[in-house]
């Protein structure tokens, strides 16, 4: 790049000031130079600063208001130009599935360890360090799913959009800053980031970085109704942050990659993409910090559904279903009485797949930060042997062997467990895609070195029920 400027609000290319505007689904407007908005009209015969109008749709023209989804950038040059997209030939995507058709399913419980972190003598920018670990359905049809992990050291030069659907990133450590075409966000652990399909952005880094991303090639991602728990609470409106308007002005050499179909695709161009000087409309990436989640859970009996912890989701053509599904299992207090206050034993309709941000879960011993579970429709699955154990309570789950072999702090624990008192939760936070999708692994996956080949393992040894007491 022969020229590089960054603007921020002031005008100022000296200084890198990143500020957000809150509030879910809003209409927000955004100018890193002043009167660079058009007053009263979109695209009038000649736009202020001689900037070019350019609509980026996000949903079909006429779907209904309250669903539509547009933003009008204001730009140095419109984005149209006279190159050409061909196939990427230098291996960006060598970890990226294209396809799911032809891999198989698998009706095992799954599980791996912690991603591996890039080598020290390697550099590998977030676009290259995306793997691909499952995923189902064909984003030619704008149906389906595809999860990732991702490692990476370097920050990326070029710039990415992706055709096939939303990304939802999820840092597991260190910090992101995302450049997009509407302004930067810096996503931390504990936070994530939603892009939405087709708009332009780059990763930067300045540690090592890992984490989860996930795609969906339907629809977009939404607040799930709240129904009989009023108009507040889960994830609220109010805490989710966008971009202000910043931009780049240069010259020089840009290559573009763009996620089409499966496969990726590259370009050069001669101009930076993140020339938008304004902009208005209501289709933006955003952030959200996790730690603003209000929790709800039982304060009488019983384990509520999983879904009570729903941050976002993607709505399918199925009333009530969802394609997919972004959960939590964050800080809360628990205080069922007389209930079994793990995750139950379960059997699923959907595909869950789980990752660890930090700490440990409360229903798996061995479940570790940086790593992920997948459990696919009707697979069994639930708390390990040790935990079920632990929330029995001391009638049931010791013997005059178990003083033995148990620590004290092992006692204190199935005594508290006998006696459920109120308890708060506060050692890790999970999360969980589900999706109704029947998820496939990929090869890589199933074949990699920090899959846990022993995870069955923690449900051996469960004493068989007596009937006759």
């Amino acid at each position: 790049w022969s020229r590089i400027e960054r603007f921020n609000m002031s005008g100022d290319p000296t200084t890198r000031k990143i500020s957000y505007m809150r509030g879910f689904g809003n209409d927000f407007e955004s100018e890193a130079l002043p009167d660079s908005l058009p007053k009263g009209q979109n695209n009038p015969q000649r736009c202020p600063r001689g900037l070019y109008a350019e609509q980026l749709s996000g949903s079909s023209f006429t779907m209904p208001r309250s669903k539509n989804l547009r933003t009008w950038l204001y730009r140095i040059l419109p984005s149209v130009d006279d190159g050409e997209f061909v196939e990427d030939d230098e291996g960006i995507f060598k970890n990226v599935a294209k396809s799911y058709d032809s891999f198989d399913g698998n009706p095992n419980q799954l599980r791996w360890n912690p991603f591996p972190f890039v080598h020290a003598d390697q550099r590998i920018t977030f676009l290259q360090g995306l793997w691909s670990i499952a995923g189902a359905g064909d984003p030619s049809a704008k149906k389906g799913v595809a999860i990732y992990l991702y490692a990476c050291n370097i920050s990326m030069t070029d710039a990415f959009y992706n055709s096939d659907g939303d990304v939802l990133i999820v840092p597991q450590t260190g910090t992101l800053t995302i450049r997009t075409e509407m302004g930067e966000i810096v996503v931390e652990q504990s936070e994530i980031c939603v892009i939405p399909r087709g708009i332009v952005f780059r990763v930067e880094v300045e540690e090592q970085v890992r984490g989860y991303m996930l795609e969906s090639f339907q629809g977009h991602f939404c607040l799930p109704d709240l129904g009989p728990i009023g108009s507040n609470g889960l994830a609220n409106a109010r805490d989710f942050e966008y971009p202000t308007a910043s931009f780049e002005e240069m010259q020089g050499d840009v290559k573009m990659y763009n996620k089409f179909c499966g496969k990726l695709y590259k370009k050069h161009i001669r101009r930076s993409p993140f020339d938008v000087v304004a902009w208005h409309g209501n289709y933006l990436p955003f952030k959200y910090n996790l730690k603003n989640f209000c929790t709800m859970n039982t304060v009488s009996y019983d384990h509520p559904d999983p879904s009570i912890f729903t941050v976002l989701s993607c709505p399918s053509e199925i009333v009530g279903e969802s394609a997919v599904d972004f959960v939590i299992f964050p800080t809360r207090w628990m205080v069922a009485e007389h209930t079994f206050r793990p995750p139950y034993f379960h059997r699923n309709y959907m595909s869950e797949f789980m990752g660890m941000v930090a700490g440990k879960y409360d229903a798996k011993v061995g479940f570790s930060a940086g790593g992920a579970s997948l459990h696919c429709c009707m697979s069994a699955h639930g708390p390990d042997k040790e935990t079920t154990e632990r929330a029995e309570g001391f009638s049931r789950a010791l013997s005059w062997r178990c003083f033995l072999d148990f620590s004290f702090d092992d006692l204190i624990l199935h005594f508290a467990a006998a006696e459920l008192g109120p308890a708060k939760f506060e050692d890790g936070l999970a999360f969980m895609f589900e999706t109704s999708a029947i998820l496939k692994p990929t090869p890589q996956a199933m074949a990699c070195s920090f899959r846990d080949m022993q995870y069955k393992e923690c449900w051996k040894g469960f004493a068989r029920r007596s009937l006759h007491r």
